[in-house]
C-alpha cells in the first residue's frame, strides 16, 4: 500500500510531498448539507398580484422595434403603478431595445414568445450604474435591467434572444479591428485607474467608443428576484448577473451562448441565492460567483455568500462552477450538489481562482454528489496565480475549507490541480469518497494541503494528507 501511494504521488507531480495519516474527516453519512438547508429555508419566491398587462394593449408591433420597445416600457410602468402584476409577452417574435424592470413586475414570456433585442449600442443609452468585470461604472444599460427594485421576475417558457454574434457585440473583443481594440483597452485602463483613485462612480463614464459590453440580465441592489423558465441565447457578455442582491432564485433556465466572456450566471456580492434545474452551454464559466475586483471590490466590501447550486447541467465552458477571479469582497458558504457536468469543451468542474492583487477570501465550499463525464483540465482546480499572478500587495487572506464528496469523473487531465502562492498556501482541501478515472497526469499540488479518504485516481487508492 505504501508503495502504491508513493507511486501515485510521483505520478501526480508531487514527488516531494509528504503523505501523512488522514485527519478525522467525519463519517460518510454526516449531515454536511444542513447549512445549505438553512439557506434554502430563507429563500422565497416573490409573489405578484393576479393582473396581466399584455404588451399588445400598449401598441407592441412585431415589425417595429420602436413601437414594441415603447409598449414594453409603458406596460411595465402601468403594471408597477397598479401595484404589480405580470407584463405578458405573447407568442410571436417581438423586436425590442433595453428593458427596465420596476418593483412588483413579473415579465412573463408565453410559450412561443421571443423577445429579440437590438444590437445597436445606442439603444442601450442613457448609461446606467453597473459593474464591468467587478468594477462599478456608468455604462450601457444591460438588455434587461433593474435597479433598487424589490419583487421582480422574468418567467415563462419563451426565449430571450440578444442576437449577439461576431458581427456585432462579440467583435468588441476582436483583435482584428484596431479601432475597437484600442478603444476597449483605453476604456479598461481608464476605468482601472479611476477605480484605483476612488473616483466617484458617477464620473466613471464609458459608453460609446469604450467597447465595454453590457450583461444580458442584470438586477442591481434588488431584493426578491426570480428568473424562472426562459431560454436565453446570444448574450453580449455575462448572461444572468445579479449584483448586490438578496434572495435570488434562478431556476429552469436554458442558457446557450458561446461568445467570449459569456458566463451563464454570475451572482456578484449577493446573499441567499438558489440556482437550480438549469442547463448551461456557455463560452465561459457556466456559473461564476464573484464579489468585485481589486480596490473597487474592497471599497464596496460586500461578499457573495450563502449560495446553493443544485440539479444543474453544465455542458460547455471554462468551468462548471467557478469562484472568482473577482473575489475582492469575499466569497463564502457555497454549496453545490446533484449536478452533471462534462462535454467536449468543458474545461473544469469546480474552479477557484484569485491572485495577490485581489484580496478578499474564498472559503467554505461544499461540492458533492456530482457526476463529471469528462473535462479537459482538472476536476478540481484552484489557482492563486490567475490573471495578474503573483507579486501583488493584496493576497487573499484565506483560500480554503473546500470539500468534495462523492464526485465521479470519467476523464480529465488532472484529478486535483492546485497552485497556491508563495504568500498564501491553499488550506484544508478535503476529498471523501471520490473516484477520478481516465486521469492523464494524476494530481498537481503546489503550496497546498489536501486530505483524502476513500479516493482513487485511475484505480489507485489515495489516502491521507498530501502537503506540497
Amino acid at each position: 500500500m505504501i508503495a502504491r501511494r508513493a507511486l501515485l504521488a510521483n505520478a501526480a507531480g508531487c514527488a516531494t510531498a509528504a503523505l501523512l495519516p488522514a485527519p478525522v474527516l467525519g463519517q460518510p453519512g454526516e449531515d454536511d448539507w444542513a447549512p445549505a438547508r438553512a439557506i434554502l429555508a430563507r429563500i422565497v419566491r416573490p409573489r405578484f398580484p393576479r393582473r396581466d398587462f399584455d404588451i399588445r394593449r400598449f401598441g407592441a408591433d412585431n415589425g417595429s422595434l420602436v413601437r414594441t420597445t415603447t409598449a414594453v416600457r409603458e406596460a411595465i410602468a402601468a403594471c408597477a403603478a397598479a401595484g404589480g402584476g405580470r407584463v405578458v409577452v405573447p407568442a410571436g417574435t417581438w423586436p425590442t431595445g433595453a428593458i427596465r424592470l420596476l418593483s412588483g413586475v413579473e415579465l412573463h414570456l408565453a410559450e412561443g414568445a421571443v423577445l429579440r433585442f437590438s444590437t445597436d449600442p445606442a439603444d442601450y443609452l442613457p448609461m446606467v450604474l453597473t459593474r464591468f468585470e467587478g468594477v462599478e461604472c456608468m455604462n450601457f444599460a444591460p438588455l434587461i435591467y433593474a435597479l433598487d427594485a424589490s419583487d421582480v421576475a422574468i418567467s415563462g417558457k419563451g426565449k430571450l434572444d440578444g442576437q449577439a454574434d461576431w458581427s456585432n457585440w462579440w467583435n468588441w473583443i476582436s483583435r482584428n479591428d484596431e479601432t475597437i481594440v484600442a478603444g476597449r483597452k483605453a476604456a479598461q485602463t481608464r476605468l482601472a485607474e479611476m477605480a484605483a483613485k476612488d473616483v466617484p462612480v458617477e464620473q466613471r463614464t464609458m459608453g460609446i467608443g469604450g467597447y465595454l459590453r453590457p450583461s444580458f440580465i442584470q438586477t442591481y441592489r434588488c431584493r426578491n428576484v426570480l428568473i424562472d423558465g426562459p431560454t436565453i441565447v446570444g448574450a453580449p457578455m455575462w448572461v444572468i448577473h445579479p449584483v448586490l442582491c438578496n434572495n435570488v432564485t434562478v431556476r429552469n433556465v436554458v442558457v446557450h451562448s458561446l461568445g467570449p466572456n459569456n458566463d451563464g450566471c454570475d451572482p456578484e456580492s449577493c446573499r441567499d441565492v438558489l440556482i437550480e434545474g438549469c442547463d448551461f452551454t456557455t463560452g465561459d464559466d457556466c456559473i461564476a460567483i464573484k464579489s468585485g475586483r481589486n480596490r473597487d471590490g474592497r471599497r464596496v466590501g460586500v461578499p457573495s455568500e450563502d449560495i446553493v447550486v443544485r440539479n444543474c447541467r453544465m455542458r460547455d465552458g471554462h468551468g462548471g462552477v467557478s469562484l472568482g477571479s473577482e473575489a475582492s469582497g469575499g466569497i463564502r458558504n457555497i454549496y453545490v450538489r446533484d449536478c452533471q457536468m462534462g462535454g467536449p469543451d468543458l474545461l473544469r468542474a469546480l474552479r477557484l481562482k484569485s491572485n495577490s492583487h485581489r484580496g478578499g477570501y474564498i472559503e467554505n465550499v461544499m461540492f458533492r454528489d456530482v457526476m463529471v463525464d469528462s473535462v479537459k483540465e482538472g476536476v478540481l482546480e484552484i489557482s492563486l496565480l490567475y490573471g495578474e499572478g503573483p507579486g501583488g500587495a493584496h493576497p487573499p487572506r484565506r483560500v480554503g475549507n473546500v470539500t468534495m464528496r462523492n464526485v465521479r469523473s470519467g476523464a480529465s487531465l488532472y484529478g486535483v490541480d492546485i497552485q497556491g502562492d508563495a504568500a498564501l498556501r491553499v488550506e484544508a482541501v478535503t476529498l471523501v469518497d471520490c473516484r477520478f478515472d481516465g486521469v492523464r497526469k494524476g494530481n498537481r499540488i503546489e503550496k497546498a494541503e489536501v486530505y483524502a479518504r476513500d479516493v482513487t485516481v485511475n484505480g489507485v487508492s489515495w489516502e491521507g494528507r498530501s502537503s506540497a
